[in-house]
Formats: structure tokens, sequence, C-alpha cells
């Protein structure tokens, strides 16, 4: 048995995409999944199943998802080591007096290339700063998520890739959660 972390986006944002945990979590236990555990609402959800491909899961994720709430959720699937791979290798973590408010991470659907921060144009989201590490994307804001133009949005038009961003906080969280499953 395989634990994946399903990492759903745009669900629960602005009365957006509602969906409720508690029906999100029957809704894929329906379906075979095993250990569904959800963190807030933002959509963050471990499933335990004997399926070890993760694009596989999060297929039947987003497919069960359209079924039971007429939802198009993109769904990107992480494993355990993605997260502790954030702890290991984030380089704003170095920096002296680190504000983590400012620390998001962006997962993205595909592994990226080094050069692909090339592509995301950061002169034109100055002074936000973002730093990639293979499917993930380091951030720095300057000043808040709130006020930038380097969102997922942006992320997915300058790389042709689908993104969601949790903050630092979130990420820890969720590793310490991956951890009790072990």
């Amino acid at each position: 048995m395989t634990t994946h972390l399903a990492l759903l986006r745009g669900i629960n944002v602005s009365g957006h995409n509602m969906i409720k945990m508690e029906s999100l979590k029957t809704t894929l236990e329906n379906i075979g999944f095993q250990n569904v555990t959800t963190y807030i609402q933002s959509g963050n959800v471990f499933v335990t199943t004997e399926e070890e491909n993760s694009a596989k899961v999060g297929f039947l994720i987003k497919q069960e998802i359209f079924k039971a709430f007429g939802h198009e959720v993109p769904v990107v699937v992480i494993a355990k080591t993605d997260l502790e791979g954030c702890l290991a290798n984030n380089p704003y973590l170095k920096e002296k007096d680190l504000d983590t408010k400012k620390l998001y991470v962006a997962f993205v659907s595909i592994g990226l290339r080094n050069d692909s921060i090339n592509d995301l144009k950061m002169s034109q989201v100055k002074p936000d700063e973002a730093h990639i590490d293979a499917n993930r994307i380091y951030i720095k804001y300057a000043v808040g998520a709130g006020k930038t133009r380097l969102d997922q949005k942006y992320i997915e038009k300058k790389l042709n890739v689908t993104a969601t961003i949790r903050n630092w906080n979130t990420v820890t969280q969720l590793l310490e959660m991956y951890n009790a499953f072990d």
C-alpha cells in the first residue's frame, strides 16, 4: 500500500468550487481509497491505495471530483520525498532573519529544468524571488502572496504546467502528517 498526497487546486476559494472535506473524504473512500485524511479546507488530501502510480491516483481523484461535485479541479499528487526535498533544498531557509510567512512552494505537474527559471521572466515579478528544484518552485514574496504577479496562473502560463501553491506552514504541516502514516 502506498500513501499519496493529492493537492487540489482552487477549491473552497472565495466561494468557488465549494467541497466539504467530509463529503470529499466519503467520495474518495467510496471508490476504494483508504485512510483518506484531509488537512484544512484548501484541498490537501492523503489517500492510501495499492496503486503506486501517482499520475493514475491524481486522475482518479480528479475524475471522481468531477462526477460527484461537478467541479473541474486540477490535482497534483506528490510523494513524501517531495516534501522532504522542500525542507532540504529550499535555498531561502539559509537566510538570516527570514520571515517564513513570505515563503511558499509551487508544486508543478512535471519536472522542470533548472533553466526553466528563465521562462518565468523574473524581472516582471520583482522584487519577488523564485528558485526551481525539479517539480517544485520555491517562492519568496517581498510583500505577500496577495500582492504579487508571481501566482499560480502566472506560473502555469509561463511554464505550461499545472501548478498549485502552498504556504510554508502548510508544507511543513503536511510533512508531519505524511510522517504519521509510516
